[in-house]
């Protein structure tokens, strides 16, 4: 098995560690032609406050994404990964970080999504939850944002049920509604085994 390629090595974001993630975000706003700074700026607090928060942000498809910055290890390119015979359709496979084993979950699998389309890149985002790391495999990374809790709502009660279980909320932004993952609810393991 063969490490990962590292992208961003961090246990709290700060403003060194989040470069990769800006170099993303600024590769997204020269595709849209937004002036620097204002493809989400808006999301953001507007001053530093004791209950805002800060997530870092992926997609799945056009669906927006985002969990607590401090269970957030790091940010991945997936590299080779080992399959795992017999286990539940939603883990991709296992890697070696730097000498430790850690499992990769693929989030479309685990929250029933469609297939990734041929040819879509993937990124892993790396989270910490009271068993250990996870990789979560998503579409893409967003940025690292933060928010104040007058933005925040509970999930709407009509939705499916096994979505609500790993959804903590959702942010009501400028432009687009953040969906707040719970990590340790999504790292559970569940279903089948089995490729399909």
């Amino acid at each position: 098995m063969a490490d990962s390629s590292e992208i961003n090595s961090q246990k709290k974001p700060s403003t060194d560690d989040r470069k990769p993630v800006q170099r993303e975000a600024e590769r997204r706003r020269q595709e849209s032609g937004l002036p620097a700074g204002e493809e989400r700026r808006t999301a953001r607090a507007d001053r530093r406050h004791a209950n805002n928060r800060q997530y870092v942000t992926f997609y799945l498809g056009d669906h927006f994404f985002g969990v607590e910055a401090v269970k957030v290890q790091e940010i991945l390119i997936p590299g080779p990964m080992t399959a795992v015979p017999l286990a539940p359709s939603m883990i991709a496979g296992l890697i070696n970080l730097r000498g430790e084993i850690v499992t990769v979950m693929d989030l479309r699998r685990r929250l029933e999504f469609p297939p990734r389309p041929e040819g879509l890149e993937r990124m892993s985002v790396v989270v910490q939850t009271t068993d250990g790391l996870i990789t979560l495999m998503v579409d893409r990374i967003g940025e690292v944002i933060e928010v104040g809790p007058d933005l925040f709502e509970p999930p709407p009660k009509n939705l499916d049920a096994g979505f609500l279980s790993v959804v903590e909320g959702v942010y009501k932004l400028k432009d687009e509604i953040l969906l707040v993952l719970n990590s340790e609810a999504v790292a559970e393991v569940t279903g089948p085994a089995g490729t399909g």
